[in-house]
């Protein structure tokens, strides 16, 4: 005859639910692997399909082969993908948590148009031709135009809010100067043509030690203010009895920013709509937390960029539709989705 238990000895050798830290990291194991899969995939996918042992030969055991010469090109333009893609949806986050507007991106504080009108005036003005030349002008671009909007934006007594605004009034300025020079110099215009609308396809290993430095010491300054930016965002009063450093981390979220998006911006043009996605969508299912948005964000990012730059090499053979296009057409009609939706919500 069978005795039930004691409720007391049920319940205590009754598995235990899983708890939300766990299934976040569990999550976050998944992304990688994720991330992993569209990698591989960047680098056999192309005007020449590869096998997944023809790529696993170019990578680990380089012979000077047709295909260990591909696999080595694509190489460079899928860690380029994976460092841009991490940058920019960090970017995002930050940027989204600074202003408290989960629908801004780096363009919001005109560091895109920074980087463009740096990089026009170069072309048209200094004679700059080569990429390793845009890299510099970019960065130089992005962040000036990310110190200039916090000083109009208060400096210390910055707002989200002023922040906003002078982000947006400097990058209508910037891009009605860099439409003007480009109408102007057919030139220029060739040679801005393809850097506009965000490519990876002149990715090098040259360009990646570039903007390798910056990138990694704007990841490392984006993951550490996940904190303060948490208290921010319960609000300046309540941040400032948490022990918040409200001015200190404006300023070093403006500079991780710019640092990002300037950097990524220097090496493949103006990519949209990355920045806004990934860190909106990570937010659904991680909450509010940034120690949990910003790890996501940098993860899937990437595997939005690098998604992209894979269906526009399908969608085109043996020629390929630009990475900054595909994101942009994905990009617009989820765009309008979060925005409806978030005004449904607020109604």
């Amino acid at each position: 005859m069978l005795v039930d238990s004691p409720p007391e000895q049920r319940a205590e050798t009754a598995p235990a639910p899983p708890t939300r830290r766990a299934i976040r990291a569990f999550g976050l194991v998944l992304a990688v692997a994720i991330l992993v899969l569209v990698a591989l995939a960047s680098i056999a996918i192309g005007a020449k399909q590869l096998s997944l042992g023809q790529v696993w030969h170019g990578l680990f055991e380089d012979s000077g082969t047709y295909g260990d010469v591909v696999v080595s090109e694509r190489l460079s333009r899928t860690v380029l993908g994976l460092l841009a893609g991490a940058a920019l949806g960090l970017a995002g986050a930050v940027l989204q948590a600074l202003t408290r507007n989960p629908l801004a991106d780096p363009g919001l504080l005109g560091i895109n148009a920074g980087a463009s009108a740096a990089v026009v005036t170069a072309i048209t003005y200094l004679g700059v031709t080569s990429l390793s030349g845009y890299v510099w002008f970019a960065f130089l671009g992005a962040a000036a135009v990310g110190a200039l909007v916090w000083f109009l934006g208060g400096s210390r007594g910055a707002t989200p809010v002023r922040l906003a605004l002078a982000g947006t009034a400097l990058s209508a300025a910037l891009y009605g100067y860099l439409q003007a020079v480009m109408i102007m110099d057919d030139a220029a215009l060739g040679k801005m043509r393809f850097w506009t609308v965000g490519s990876l396809s002149s990715a090098s290993e040259s360009t990646i030690r570039q903007v390798l430095p910056f990138l990694l010491a704007g990841l490392v300054l984006a993951l550490a203010l996940s904190r303060p930016l948490n208290a921010m965002a319960m609000g300046d009063d309540t941040a400032k009895a948490l022990g918040a450093n409200l001015n200190r981390t404006r300023a070093l979220s403006m500079l991780a920013a710019t640092v990002l998006c300037g950097a990524a911006t220097a090496a493949c043009g103006p990519i949209v709509f990355v920045g806004l996605m990934v860190p909106h969508v990570v937010r659904s299912f991680t909450g509010p937390d940034l120690r949990w948005i910003l790890p996501y964000a940098a993860i899937l990012s990437p595997v939005l960029l690098l998604g992209a730059d894979v269906i526009g090499r399908m969608v085109a053979r043996p020629a390929e539709l630009q990475v900054g296009i595909v994101t942009a057409i994905l990009g617009g009609p989820v765009f309008i989705y979060l925005v409806r939706r978030r005004r449904t919500a607020q109604l």
